[in-house]
């Protein structure tokens, strides 16, 4: 199981069912997808 992120978005590789234990993984800290995304996006680093 794999997990990308990017600045607006993401990319999960992996199975069906790893996909789905990593989403309730986070399900525990963020109540949407949107709000994971961004809270990682604002520590990614910028690029210049």
């Amino acid at each position: 199981m794999k997990v990308y992120v990017y600045e607006h978005g993401f990319i999960m590789s992996g199975k069906a069912w790893e996909i789905r234990q990593k989403l309730k993984e986070y399900q525990k800290d963020y109540h949407s997808v949107k709000e994971w995304v961004n809270s990682v996006s604002k520590s990614l680093p910028r690029s210049q």
